[in-house]
């Protein structure tokens, strides 16, 4: 049995930087607020929250295996192991960041100096101590004087004009009033409760954070898989292509085994053993150059040319007086790529419609220039070009050998390989392929 090929995993570089860039924009963000809302950049708040980003990385990034463990789950299971997982893992987050400012003193119930004389001359001050409670400052009120006593009846003194400020044995005898009130709001939650609601404040924006990057995470994860799949694709095309070049190669072979076979055959018949002899030896040459190599690589034209030699030494046995060659290739496409036997076919047509098929001589050319960016290769004869009966139904249809040349160039260039044939104005049947060039000397 087969096991199913596991999930593209997202590299451990792109996530380290997607972890990176996260508290790089909170830590930039922070800063900028605390600039806007008038605190100073203070370098022990910096190198703190700096801190705080560092180790908030390095606790997410160890969360990573786990969310690996979700790539084969549905999204619905994803979302809803997510939605529950951030939670503590935002309070952890927003542990560490209570823990590392934990060491800055809190500021005193009266602040500086400064507040105390404020306070001491009047004003009114409201801070909160370490416990959550709420401390009023008030200025101190000082008690009212004392109304004179009543003259007795009958008298005639006039009483004494109350004083604004009281003796020292009136003040001194007067109890002292208190001028803080202390509001207490945790004494049904504990001395912690402040500690803790700032803990909890700060774990609910750690929340959406730590879902804003699990998000990035599986969007990440989904894009790994469209690349792989892109990748598969790819080498499924290729492993296409290549199968379909194949067998167009092989078709090659029995086509042109059955035309060498019935050559033989003719000079069997005939008498001409050592001829027929020759012929064998030229057509094992041939066959263990042509099935030495892949028969989906190219050849170099130079390759591909001293092949059609080998095959014109072979035709040339059974033709020796019509058949002539002539051979013209630009040396700046010696090097030029094409596929493996390209050529034969239409070579092995003009043998077959021309030579064979007319008593006279008859040249066979084969021609390769550049053009551009193309490679232009002609192979043409001057023979009968004008068919008729079976031979012009064949010819009319592609054939065999035209129809495998077609498709070949197709396969391996797609669209920007062409082939065309006719007859030509002198007389003789041409075929011209022109093609991508492709090689390192070219």
């Amino acid at each position: 049995m087969f096991e199913a090929a596991p999930p593209p995993r997202v590299p451990a570089r792109l996530v380290l930087l997607s972890l990176a860039a996260l508290w790089a924009c909170y830590f930039i963000v922070a800063s900028l607020r605390g600039l806007v809302m008038g605190f100073d950049l203070d370098w022990s708040f910096l190198s703190r929250r700096l801190t705080i980003c560092i180790v908030s990385m390095l606790v997410m990034a160890a969360v990573w295996p786990l969310l690996q463990l979700l790539d084969r789950k549905s999204g619905r299971v994803r979302f809803a192991i997510v939605l529950i997982g951030a939670f503590p893992l935002s309070l952890v987050l927003s542990i560490v960041n209570d823990v590392i400012f934990s060491d800055i003193e809190r500021p005193a119930a009266y602040g500086s100096e400064e507040d105390a004389a404020a306070v001491a001359a009047g004003n009114v001050r409201i801070t909160q101590d370490e416990a959550g409670n709420i401390l009023v400052d008030l200025p101190k009120i000082l008690p009212p004087p004392a109304p004179p006593a009543p003259p007795a009846p009958g008298s005639s003194e006039v009483p004494d004009e109350p004083t604004d400020a009281p003796s020292e044995e009136s003040g001194a005898a007067q109890p002292q009033h208190s001028s803080a009130i202390t509001i207490k709001t945790n004494s049904a939650l504990g001395a912690n409760f402040g500690r803790w609601a700032n803990i909890a404040d700060t774990a609910f924006g750690r929340y959406f954070l730590v879902l804003a990057w699990v998000a990035l995470y599986f969007a990440l994860a989904k894009a790994e898989e469209a690349r792989a799949a892109e990748r598969r694709e790819g080498e499924y095309r290729r492993a296409a292509e290549q199968a379909e070049l194949r067998s167009l190669r092989y078709q090659v072979n029995p086509h042109f085994l059955f035309n060498t076979l019935n050559s033989l055959s003719a000079l069997v018949m005939v008498g001409r053993q050592d001829d027929a002899e020759e012929m064998i030896q030229t057509l094992s040459t041939f066959y263990r150059r042509t099935l030495s190599g892949d028969p989906t690589n190219d050849l170099s034209l130079v390759d591909e040319i001293e092949l059609q030699r080998l095959y014109f030494a072979i035709e040339a046995v059974r033709f020796p007086n019509r058949l002539l060659t002539h051979i013209d290739i630009d040396e700046a496409v010696l090097e030029a790529k094409v596929p493996g036997m390209i050529l034969q076919p239409l070579v092995e047509n003009s043998v077959k419609y021309a030579v064979a098929a007319t008593q006279r001589p008859v040249t066979i050319a084969i021609e390769a220039r550049r053009e551009g960016g193309q490679l232009v290769v002609a192979v043409h004869d001057d023979g009968p070009g004008e068919m008729s009966g079976e031979l012009k139904i064949k010819t009319e249809g592609c054939g065999i050998g035209l129809n495998n040349v077609r498709d070949r160039l197709r396969a391996r260039y797609g669209e920007a390989a062409t082939i065309s044939y006719g007859k030509r104005p002198n007389g003789g049947f041409a075929t011209i392929l022109r093609m991508p060039l492709e090689a390192g000397n070219v």
